[in-house]
């Protein structure tokens, strides 16, 4: 991992500064990377949990610059608090992704519950800067309003938890949707960007390779699945077991998920049947 320490930024190319969050963990990684864009002018995005050493960082990073947007991926609580204060102390609007309606995503504690953007953005809407245009590209599946945004003056993309650069991402239903997030990586796939700066993890500088090798794994996965149903009537914690062993205890709940979110869209395609255990159809 390539990461400086927490708080120190980080240029990656001309007009985007990296900056680490002191947030470390098994779903996290090294932390959450908020990145600052442009020059005279800048853009946030996913300024991450509201943390006050964080927060002081990235205001050092401003450096007292006027901000026009706080960009947000998806609001889970790792990348949206820090909108509140950030947008308080720079004026800036809140714009990306979508809130959900009362009850939408109910009992998940992952959601930043308080989170309002200003602004909801949709597939191919722009926010601009003096010398940079950043376009929001629709990547659902991780959640429902998952956003990346793609940095037209230099071919990066900020893909957030869609694509990271250390591990796939956890699918986890009622809001996240595994159909939705294979056909977000077919649509990535289609698209020539240059490299991915992603919410953890190292920059992706092949992104095309590592969405197909995704792809793949996912496939795989499936497949696995398939297999096991042929053999009889399973329950997700059992075909977990057999399917990751040796995986960190601490991962077994977001494995799980991800399995129910696989079950899911095979029962949706008519290949499996729900019930207390699963079967193949």
């Amino acid at each position: 991992m390539t990461d400086l320490p927490t708080g120190l930024p980080m240029r990656l190319e001309p007009l985007v500064v990296r900056v680490l969050a002191p947030n470390a963990s098994a779903y996290t990684h090294s932390g959450t990377q908020s990145y600052v864009v442009g020059e005279s002018d800048l853009a946030v995005i996913d300024p991450g949990p509201d943390d006050p050493a964080h927060l002081a960082a990235l205001t050092r990073t401003i450096a007292g610059r006027p901000v026009r947007a706080i960009l947000v991926s998806h609001h889970h609580r790792d990348h949206s608090p820090a909108t509140r204060p950030l947008a308080a102390a720079t004026g800036a609007p809140i714009v990306g992704a979508r809130a959900f309606a009362a009850g939408e995503a109910a009992g998940d504690a992952a959601f930043d519950r308080d989170y309002r953007p200003t602004h909801v953005l949709g597939d191919g809407d722009t926010v601009a800067g003096e010398g940079w245009t950043l376009q929001a590209v629709t990547t659902p599946g991780h959640t429902s309003n998952h956003l990346s945004f793609a940095l037209r003056e230099s071919g990066a993309l900020f893909s957030g938890d869609h694509v990271m650069g250390w591990a796939t991402s956890i699918v986890s239903p009622p809001d996240g949707d595994m159909a939705a997030y294979m056909a977000s990586l077919e649509k990535l796939l289609g698209r020539d960007d240059r490299i991915y700066y992603p919410g953890h993890g190292d920059a992706v500088e092949n992104p095309r390779r590592l969405v197909r090798g995704m792809l793949g794994h996912r496939k795989s996965r499936e497949g696995q699945i398939l297999r096991q149903l042929r053999e009889g009537a399973k329950a997700v914690p059992a075909m977990v077991a057999r399917m990751y062993a040796g995986l960190d205890p601490r991962l077994l709940p977001a494995a799980e998920r991800s399995v129910l979110a696989h079950l899911i869209d095979l029962r949706d395609r008519g290949l499996v049947l729900e019930g207390e255990a699963w079967t193949i159809a």
